[in-house]
């Protein structure tokens, strides 16, 4: 063991939490999972009203039809992603985590802009960009580390 090290029934990340060291390889299915689910019941109600929602947009069609087919392709490929191993996983994981970005980009700019809170008001109905700026850190998160968030670390504190 190295200075500083903890025994075997406690982790070095997480000291005084023993358990941690047994769950934290799955614990990235609690972000893939969060992500997913949230622009799969968002992007998916989008498809069979597309005109409606590229009308109340003020986006062409086509344009519209990016947005849930990047939400929809970026959440399963985020999902496919914890399940596939080696760089084809990698890469799913990054490309996935990338769709959301500009989508919630979009969405900031023409709809939530200028203010923080999630609440609806009289001048932002649909709230504030709060819950956007969420997703779009834990996008950068999974767009950087990729299928890393999959793997437990061996090495340990020296």
């Amino acid at each position: 063991m190295g200075v500083g090290s903890r025994g075997s029934t406690e982790s070095a990340h997480a000291p005084g939490f023993g358990f941690t060291g047994a769950i934290s390889p799955y614990m990235h299915w609690a972000l893939r999972v969060a992500l997913a689910s949230t622009f799969l019941f968002h992007g998916l109600p989008k498809f069979p009203g597309i005109s409606a929602f590229a009308e109340s947009n003020g986006l062409p069609l086509v344009v519209a039809l990016l947005v849930p087919i990047a939400e929809v392709g970026g959440a399963l490929l985020v999902l496919l992603g914890g399940i596939s191993r080696g760089a084809l996983g990698d890469l799913a994981t990054r490309l996935g985590a990338l769709a959301f970005i500009p989508v919630m980009v979009g969405a900031i700019a023409m709809v939530h802009w200028p203010r923080w809170s999630f609440e609806p008001s009289g001048t932002h109905p649909a709230g504030g960009m709060e819950f956007q700026v969420i997703l779009i850190l834990l996008s950068i998160y999974l767009l950087v580390k990729g299928n890393d968030v999959a793997r437990r670390s061996s090495s340990t504190s020296a």
